[in-house]
């Protein structure tokens, strides 16, 4: 058992992509943390809290974004659209403005609940890359001055999404990596983390009908056996890569048996120890994967698959056997599920809150605590040492969120449309 991320396999430590081990216990370098799962360090999280109690600062955000901050040292970093710009913004541990950065123009959000600035940005402690719907990708240092800036969509074709772009970039050791799974032409990219310069890039194209083309999921990295893997989520498979060149791997397909045209995937994958978690089919399912093999493995490496227990938006945790699901859709809206990770069994159920609000944010794990906030500011803290039990239920009075509530040195940063709140004790 791993002491500093309890449940969390060692081989997931080391295949998160922040490689300074030191930095982990006191930073959230990218959208789903330091372990890349939703999992933050240990410590003595608040669980406590309203609009006006046990908040230490909040500050006013003047652009509309949704993207989760990200924090390393001294800065708090997320994204926002403002005056028809681009905006890269960050703030100190105290709420003060440290600097902000224009990249290019914005391209306003067609869904309400989104913006231009969905994904969240990621660093390796040197650099903070930002990636934008208008296509703009962005390396700046950590002081706020830019180191290149590219157009993806100008370099590689026009964005053909129905919605809004959602995948957020990510790191190896020397690049910064997207995705782009959409109606048309597929594909990863890799950027030269020092210069931006294109070092590769492969199709990615496997011939889901329409809508179910296209994915708003951000892929995750590991290392295995001294080399780093990258593994996709989207278009009816999930796909391991080689980080190195982008070639293809293994694949596993099926998430979309009948073929349903409108199965577009939002919600992303988990790597717990050598399994990968795959929600998939607007909630309809979640598959277990064994990693490893070549070429299609489909029928080998399928360890389990559960109907009817997934989710749309929110990404699943887990902690040692379990993964957590929050559910967002049908007659489980406003539900964690629980399952077991080694056979796909539905552990538990329990409903948050019956309430016509939903879930965009992902839960997020801190011992035995897990942190779910609703669209409306609300977050439930439900512990789950055994059976899962909601201990609080905590409200910022209405202020819409999508964003992912961020643990970090035993604060809790929640970043709404309106303000970024950090709340302690």
């Amino acid at each position: 058992m791993n002491q500093k991320f309890p449940g969390l396999s060692i081989i997931a430590v080391i295949g998160a992509f922040i490689l300074n081990s030191s930095a982990m216990a006191d930073n959230w370098p990218g959208w789903r943390g330091p372990t890349s799962n939703g999992i933050a360090s240990s410590g003595d999280y608040p669980t406590s809290w309203s609009a006006t109690e046990n908040v230490e600062w909040k500050v006013k955000l003047d652009g509309r974004g949704a993207s989760t901050p990200i924090v390393w040292e001294d800065n708090i970093i997320l994204t926002l659209g403002r005056g028809g710009k681009n905006v890269l913004i960050s703030y100190d541990r105290s709420g003060k403005q440290n600097w902000e950065l224009e990249v290019g123009t914005e391209k306003a959000g067609k869904h309400k609940k989104a913006s231009g600035s969905n994904p969240s940005c990621v660093t390796d402690g040197k650099l903070v890359f930002a990636y934008f719907k208008s296509g703009d990708l962005v390396a700046a240092d950590l002081k706020g001055n830019l180191r290149w800036h590219i157009n993806v969509q100008e370099k590689f074709g026009e964005d053909t999404l129905w919605w809004d772009l959602g995948t957020s970039p990510i790191l190896t050791k020397s690049h910064v990596i997207i995705t782009v799974m959409q109606t048309g032409p597929s594909y990863l990219a890799a950027f030269d983390k020092a210069s931006g310069n294109s070092t590769w890039k492969v199709d990615r194209n496997l011939n889901a009908p329409e809508e179910a083309a296209q994915a708003y999921s951000t892929p995750i990295v590991e290392w295995v056996d001294g080399k780093e893997r990258i593994y996709v989520l989207g278009a009816d498979h999930a796909t391991g890569h080689d980080a190195a060149t982008g070639k293809e791997l293994w694949r596993v397909g099926g998430l979309n048996p009948t073929h349903h045209q409108y199965f577009r995937s939002i919600s992303g994958p988990v790597l717990a120890g050598s399994t990968l978690v795959a929600p998939y089919a607007r909630g309809g399912s979640v598959t277990g994967i064994r990693l490893g093999g070549s070429g299609d493995v489909t029928k080998s490496h399928v360890a389990w698959t559960a109907l009817e227990v997934g989710s749309d938006v929110p990404t699943p945790t887990f902690l040692g056997d379990r993964v957590f699901i929050c559910r967002d859709s049908g007659k489980s809206k406003g539900s964690l599920t629980t399952l077991n990770l080694k056979s796909g069994e539905v552990l538990d159920e329990i409903l948050l809150e019956k309430n016509r609000n939903g879930f965009s944010a992902s839960p997020t794990l801190a011992g035995n605590h897990l942190y779910l906030t609703r669209e409306d500011g609300t977050t439930f803290v439900v512990n789950v040492a055994d059976k899962a039990k909601v201990i609080a239920k905590n409200s910022l009075e209405d202020e819409f969120t999508v964003a992912t509530p961020v643990l970090v040195d035993e604060k809790v940063l929640l970043r709404t449309y309106e303000h970024l709140y950090c709340i302690g004790k």
